[in-house]
């Protein structure tokens, strides 16, 4: 159980990842596109609305299985769980969760508006 929650926190790490950086590597990529922007409203979805991420539940559960508590387990756990739950206020996250997700969307608008201009041409 414990490599399993390790897997999902890593799965969990990955994907914060995209959602931050995904607009600067989808360009003329539709379908990573279309996933990223899914990943963008998902965010902006969990940070703001009262539902809380499947992979957090999944990994809470997993490491109670494997008998694990936030602060206890591996090197490798401590530094990953510390990158995806920031010892913060919850309103800080949130506000940078909501700001990223909205600086992505920015690069977004910022092609389709490129586009636009090019095909006008």
């Amino acid at each position: 159980m414990k490599l399993l929650a390790t897997c999902i926190l890593i799965l969990h790490l990955v994907w914060v990842l995209l959602v931050i950086f995904g607009a600067f590597w989808t360009r003329r990529r539709p379908f990573w596109t279309a996933l990223h922007l899914l990943a963008l409203v998902w965010g902006i979805v969990v940070e703001v609305g009262p539902w809380p991420c499947p992979l957090t539940f999944a990994e809470q559960y997993l490491e109670g299985r494997a008998g694990l508590q936030p602060s206890h387990g591996s090197y490798l756990l401590n530094c990953l769980d510390s990158l995806v739950y920031p010892n913060l206020p919850y309103w800080i996250v949130a506000v940078c969760g909501v700001a990223v997700c909205a600086a992505n969307l920015g690069v977004y608008a910022w092609r389709g508006w490129i586009w636009l201009r090019q095909r006008r041409r």
